[in-house]
């Protein structure tokens, strides 16, 4: 991580495991539990106030992260981001437990992710992170369901809502509301299908504040977002997002270390997001993303290189470079880079 790439540079160091166990205790009845391991080491732990700290943080209601060691330059940290029981009940299905709820359609940014807000940046957690929370979900056919769910953050703050997603004229739609951490009211819809083989999707939300609700302006945030994959398997994506939320955030770094939730999963109001990818050979794949950020005068540039090593082992670049004027006049930049090794395995 570095600003200019003459001047010093940041280094870390990062080894991490995932292990995800299921047990079908019966045909109704299904448990899951999965947890990811992190051994970090390097500068961020030396140079970055509390970051042992930031590492350890837990959202949820219940707090299943800790720090099992930590020094002043490493940190080994354990979080159980998955602790569900799945019941079945014909139609019906009922999820307790830490789980994705997962309300999203568009790619970059979801207005509709109101449960778990996720940073496209955050490449290495794909899995993504999950809400302590119930969920029942009802299939009123064999294109619809609705869905019902609460949640409960590590402060008490409450958001549930209802969504009813169905399949019409060969798209996929939903409508959605309730309450955003006890705070606003919210309703929403969106849409995913596709124009002469290009993917066509978005989203909308509508949030209005819980108190003074008469006397206050709602705010919006919304996303379009389209994709083809041509016949020689490049893909293109495109995505638009207008966020009305103000950011209160002073350069890049605070955006990228803090904690996500739907009101605050972009730099500015508009936003332009574009993607690239190509599989070169089977076994070589090259992606490039880029946003704009108008309102800032501002980019974003991320290539992204894979190399497949084995059936189960792959390798990585990636990079990551900000550029954008958070006060008129001053110019802020940051650059991260990356090499990443990936084993997967089952037992």
């Amino acid at each position: 991580m570095y600003e200019e790439i003459d001047e010093n540079w940041l280094s870390d160091q990062l080894i991490h495991n995932r292990l995800n166990f299921k047990w079908y205790i019966s045909d109704n009845a299904t448990a899951t539990v999965e947890m990811r391991n992190r051994f970090i080491y390097g500068d961020f732990m030396k140079m970055i106030p509390g970051y042992n700290t930031m590492v350890e943080q837990d959202q949820g209601w219940m707090n299943l992260s800790v720090n099992m060691l930590e020094e002043n330059s490493f940190v080994l940290n354990s979080n159980i981001d998955r602790a569900y029981l799945d019941l079945y009940f014909g139609k019906l299905q009922i999820r307790a437990g830490r789980q994705r709820i997962n309300w999203g359609r568009t790619f970059a940014w979801n207005p509709n992710d109101i449960f778990n807000a996720y940073s496209f940046f955050d490449f290495d957690y794909v899995e993504k992170p999950g809400s302590d929370a119930v969920l029942v979900q009802y299939y009123t056919g064999s294109s619809s369901v609705a869905q019902a769910a609460v949640k409960i953050d590590r402060n008490d703050n409450v958001t549930a809502a209802g969504i009813y997603q169905l399949n019409k004229w060969g798209y996929d739609f939903q409508l959605l509301g309730g309450i955003l951490n006890s705070e606003d009211w919210i309703v929403g819809a969106g849409w995913s299908g596709d124009i002469k083989g290009a993917g066509f999707r978005g989203e909308m939300s509508y949030f209005r504040p819980k108190e003074n609700f008469s006397d206050t302006s709602g705010t919006v945030m919304m996303s379009l977002s389209g994709d083809y994959t041509f016949k020689n398997s490049l893909s293109i994506r495109a995505e638009f997002l207008y966020n009305g939320f103000s950011q209160n955030i002073s350069d890049f770094s605070d955006y990228y270390f803090q904690t996500l939730s739907v009101k605050n999963i972009s730099f500015t109001d508009y936003s332009v997001f574009a993607q690239v990818s190509y599989p070169i050979n089977p076994l070589f794949n090259g992606s490039f993303s880029a946003m704009l950020f108008p309102s800032m005068n501002g980019f974003y540039i991320g290539p992204d290189l894979s190399l497949s090593l084995t059936d189960n082992m792959d390798i990585s670049f990636i990079l990551q470079h900000f550029n954008g004027e958070f006060n008129e006049g001053t110019r802020e930049k940051m650059t991260l880079a990356f090499l990443r090794l990936k084993w997967s395995f089952a037992k």
